[in-house]
């Protein structure tokens, strides 16, 4: 047989190098891996508190309970900014202000009548309850240095080419893994010429017999093209009417609103009941949009987000704090003055959720009546920093629901009557809105 070279040689030399690249990259991830950790910078001595001054962590409780209502540390509210105070007055003064700030412009204390002047003659509520150590504890809060922003995480962790923790690096993995795919590549392609040379040698073609294509074999069956033709308007029929029944359903709608409004933070992080603030949904078929005035009944007293250190935001806070202020440009409120300037631009909300004309939903049948919770038909929107609609409100989906959905008798005589007696008409124990006339048309048609 006629000799077609020896390929063993070439292959030989693609494994060393193989090798030699796999040894040299696991010794550079060992050299990087014996090095130590640089040390973390010594964290920053909290800053101490003034000679006297009291307990700051204390004083920031006792500040959150009797002094966050109308006063800030760092800018001005219905009072002004604390940070710093105890170096502005008298510690002894602080005291009586504290204790009785009335008495002392009554009895005419130069300072104590510039700052009630100030402050657009806002009479400070007395606290008289508060000894002179919780005084001090609160001033040891109102000086502390303000807290500077976190410092960036470390690029490193980010970059391409880092070694993960405990492993390693995936540049290295990838780039193995491209030389074992470029081996075996390079394999293939010698083992086919091989074999080619080795056919050749021996007299054996390799032509292929003609032989006829796919599609011509399948134009000539004609039950293949019959079934086919069946299959394609079936399932364009099907898409057809899938895509039919969406039209007027909009669920997922995000509309982008004039004023940004997040109900993970109101909702969720700090807990504010939806009824507060749609407060019509309890006695109205509609459950509204709140006034702005109901924004400043928390706004008034703040104008800044501070946010929570454990908490985290799909914004910055300077983009939160400049919603407030398009809060208090619609209004017409002036934070510095702390007074309304007269002042107002409309709101134009984008509305989200929309029935049909032909459609009767009440609101406070629902949430006053049945008891549902706004989630039900809402969902989580303690958890949503964009509104959407999250059901599709579709009949089907209200159908379900009235089908499901347990009545509650509990407190209520009336409706207590009436479940006995369609329990025992229809022998089942619990009622459901559909045994209760909730499936017929003119309940939600007029």
């Amino acid at each position: 047989m006629k000799k077609v070279g020896n390929h063993s040689s070439f292959s030989r030399i693609l494994m060393f190098f193989l090798a030699l690249s796999l040894t040299f990259s696991l010794c550079t991830y060992a050299q990087q891996a014996a090095a130590p950790a640089a040390a973390p910078a010594p964290a920053a001595d909290a800053a101490a508190p003034a000679a006297g001054a009291g307990d700051a962590a204390k004083g920031k409780e006792l500040f959150n309970a009797n002094c966050a209502a109308c006063h800030k540390l760092d800018d001005k509210s219905t009072g002004p900014a604390l940070r710093g105070v105890a170096d502005k007055h008298d510690r002894k003064w602080i005291y009586d202000w504290i204790h009785n700030s009335s008495a002392m412009i009554k009895a005419g204390d130069p300072a104590a009548v510039k700052l009630f002047n100030d402050n657009n003659k806002v009479v400070m509520t007395a606290f008289p309850q508060l000894s002179t150590v919780d005084i001090d504890n609160i001033l040891a809060y109102t000086s502390q240095p303000k807290e500077q922003a976190a410092a960036p995480a470390a690029a490193a962790a980010g970059q391409p080419g880092a070694a993960a923790e405990g492993g390693v690096s995936q540049v290295i993995i990838l780039g193995a893994l491209i030389v074992v795919l470029g081996v075996l590549i390079v394999m293939l392609v010698l083992v086919n010429n091989t074999l080619k040379k080795v056919a050749a040698a021996n007299g054996i073609s390799t032509e292929k017999a003609p032989s006829i294509s796919v599609w011509q074999a399948y134009v000539k069956n004609q039950f293949l093209v019959l079934v086919t033709v069946i299959l394609l308007i079936l399932s364009s029929s099907y898409f057809l009417y899938g895509w039919l029944m969406q039209i007027g359903v909009d669920q997922g709608y995000q509309p982008v609103q004039p004023i940004h409004f997040s109900h993970k933070i109101h909702a969720g992080d700090n807990g504010i009941d939806c009824k507060y603030c749609h407060s019509s949904a309890r006695v109205s078929k509609h459950s509204g949009i709140p006034s702005l005035n109901v924004c400043m009944n928390c706004h008034k007293n703040i104008s800044a987000f501070e946010g929570d250190k454990d908490s985290i935001y799909d914004r910055s806070k300077e983009f939160y704090t400049a919603e407030i202020q398009k809060v208090y440009d619609a209004v017409g409120w002036d934070k510095t003055a702390g007074k309304y300037t007269g002042k107002e631009k409309p709101v134009k909300w984008v509305r989200i959720h929309n029935l049909p004309d032909f459609v009767y939903f009440n609101h406070s049948q629902h949430v006053s009546v049945a008891g549902v919770e706004c989630q039900k038909c809402h969902g989580p929107v303690e958890t949503f920093e964009v509104m959407k609609q999250h059901s599709p409100l579709t009949m089907g989906w209200c159908i379900n629901c009235h089908r499901e959905t347990e009545v509650k008798v509990e407190g209520n005589d009336y409706y207590k009557k009436i479940h006995d007696e369609l329990a025992k008409k229809y022998g089942v124990q619990k009622l459901t809105a559909a045994n209760m006339g909730g499936l017929e048309c003119g309940k939600c048609h007029y």
